[in-house]
């Protein structure tokens, strides 16, 4: 795959995160309006800029490096395949999905879907395609820095879920996948978030 078409594909995962903040923004409204509280204010920018960054360190470290067919192509699917479980989740979750953390109090936490064989499915799905994107055409140090800084932010926003959800008594959902672009782990929704 050739620099040029890389670079469309980056461009409709953009595309993709763009329509993720839009629909949360609109879920959040809903979400507030029935009494929702939100945790982790602090830490969503830098999921944001960190899910910026991935995109970014795609388009500028692609056109140094090769494209191997194997790994390419391989990794092409891998992507694909989370943008799959990504949406998997925002559809299970339905108007409860959200980037934020938004716990509507006395809401059953969500069993269905992926969420009944995984905890935090929605953040299999980032850190898969955290890994998978730049590997696509081989932006390695782009793939090595975003999984070590996605490790690091996950584990406070899946402890800031996990809190969020024992304060209100295991109620809500929490669990999203960021991008902010794409959040994906407690039982939440697709960017990273907690939106029952």
């Amino acid at each position: 795959m050739p620099t040029t078409p890389y670079l469309l594909l980056l461009a409709l995962v953009a595309a993709e995160r763009i329509a993720e903040l839009v629909t949360a923004r609109r879920y959040a409204v809903r979400s507030l309006a029935r009494g929702a509280r939100e945790y982790g204010r602090g830490h969503y920018p830098a999921m944001v800029a960190l899910h910026a960054a991935l995109l970014a360190g795609c388009a500028l470290e692609a056109p140094y490096r090769p494209f191997l067919p194997v790994l390419g192509w391989t990794a092409l699917g891998l992507a694909v395949a989370a943008q799959g479980l990504r949406w998997w989740c925002v559809a299970t979750l339905g108007p409860r999905w959200n980037t934020r953390v938004l716990v509507v109090p006395g809401l059953p936490l969500v069993t269905g879907g992926p969420y009944r064989w995984l905890r935090h499915p929605n953040y299999v799905a980032v850190v898969a395609e955290g890994l998978a994107l730049p590997l696509v055409h081989s932006a390695w140090l782009t793939a090595t820095a975003f999984t070590v800084l996605n490790a690091l932010l996950l584990r406070v926003r899946i402890t800031c879920e996990d809190r969020a959800l024992a304060t209100c008594g295991g109620a809500g959902t929490p669990d999203a996948h960021a991008a902010a672009g794409g959040s994906g782990v407690p039982r939440t929704s697709g960017l990273p978030g907690v939106a029952p």
